[in-house]
């Protein structure tokens, strides 16, 4: 019987047969302050809520969106931020 080596077949199982010592670092950057807190960035808190709207509107972003209430959500939060802006209010 022969003794073979096995011989990974992607670069994954490679990897994962590399030691902590032989994997090179050096090309990471170092993790900053900024980098923490996006990682740590809170979703805004959301409110449930009942709304009437019209079939069009629930037709259209059921169309276009698996997840239409997000969509829905995300362009209600796009005219508040340019209302804001456009008024001056943050």
């Amino acid at each position: 019987m022969k003794n073979t080596v096995k011989t990974p077949k992607t670069d994954l199982e490679k990897v994962n047969m590399l030691s902590n010592d032989e994997i090179d670092y050096s090309d990471i950057p170092e993790a900053t302050e900024e980098m923490f807190k996006l990682m740590t960035k809170q979703e805004p808190k959301k409110l449930l809520v009942n709304i009437r709207l019209n079939e069009e509107i629930i037709d259209f972003f059921k169309e276009h969106s698996n997840k239409y209430q997000t969509k829905i959500n995300e362009v209600l939060l796009a005219f508040v931020h340019n209302y804001k802006k456009a008024h001056n209010q943050g």
